[in-house]
């Protein structure tokens, strides 16, 4: 049973630091990117990263950049998501996926399975 369990979230005031974690079990993932992605109340769900196998590739969203950084330990099979100087705008569930396929845009959802069930991040003003 494949299983992806994201934690780190809490209650944060803006301009503080939260790292997220997101780790896999039941299986490894071995050659696939993975990603993150955020859903705020009443909005859709939105991409925030993504990181290749090795690591040494990544993107992230225009809204993170700059103060989000992606990166993982395989030999963990975990996946992290170092978040600084967060903004009232980052309020969301944070949620953890594996890129499968390549189909699509890099950002979009449908690339990736295997969701995790998110952690709440929630960023005072």
């Amino acid at each position: 049973q494949v299983q992806l369990v994201e934690s780190g979230g809490g209650l944060v005031q803006a301009g503080g630091s939260l790292r997220l974690a997101c780790a896999a079990s039941g299986r490894t993932f071995s050659g696939y990117g993975m990603g993150w992605f955020r859903q705020a109340p009443g909005k859709e769900r939105e991409f925030v990263a993504r990181i290749s196998w090795s690591g040494s590739s990544t993107d992230y969203a225009d809204s993170v950049k700059g103060r989000f950084t992606i990166s993982r330990d395989n030999a963990k099979n975990t996946m992290y998501l170092q978040m600084n100087n967060l903004k009232a705008e980052d309020t969301a569930v944070y949620s953890c996926a594996v890129k499968t396929i390549a189909y699509y845009t890099t950002s979009d959802s449908r690339n990736y399975a295997f969701w995790g069930q998110g952690t709440q991040v929630t960023v005072s003003s």
